[in-house]
């Protein structure tokens, strides 16, 4: 019977307050892409689905729907050149560093607008566990 238990996904929902500086950071900054949206009518606060490469975000303005200040770990591969390519965009409000953790990986965090934040995270060697840069 053990085997009959998966857990497929984790999907975060994060709070949203503003749709144009959800879309500047998300889409902009981070370069996810929409996937779908929904609204109860014309003047309903938006619940919309991003994903890039495998990762799925659900961004909700309902209230209740996440609280304002979480953090994620976002276990990927290939945050050195991630890290390059947000920060080649020039976004106004952010330039995240990387930082090599104690405990063996390569980190780079951002903070939305609304306060949450985000730490991609790389595992590493450990004889690479210094700090690189941090911003």
């Amino acid at each position: 019977m053990a085997g009959t238990i998966q857990f497929q996904q984790v999907i975060p929902i994060l709070r949203i307050f503003d749709v144009p500086k959800a879309d500047e950071f998300y889409l902009g900054f981070l370069g996810f892409g929409v996937d779908w949206e929904h609204r109860f009518d014309a003047n309903a606060p938006l619940y919309r689905q991003i994903s890039r490469n495998g990762l799925v975000l659900h961004l909700s303005e309902h209230h209740g729907d996440g609280s304002p200040g979480v953090q994620l770990r976002v276990m990927m591969q290939g945050v050195r050149e991630f890290n390059r390519e947000i920060n080649a965009k020039g976004y106004r409000y952010m330039r995240p560093g990387l930082e090599t953790t104690e405990w063996g990986t390569i980190e780079s965090s951002v903070i939305d607008p609304f306060g949450n934040m985000i730490r991609f995270c790389e595992r590493i060697e450990r004889q690479e566990t210094s700090v690189v840069s941090t911003t």
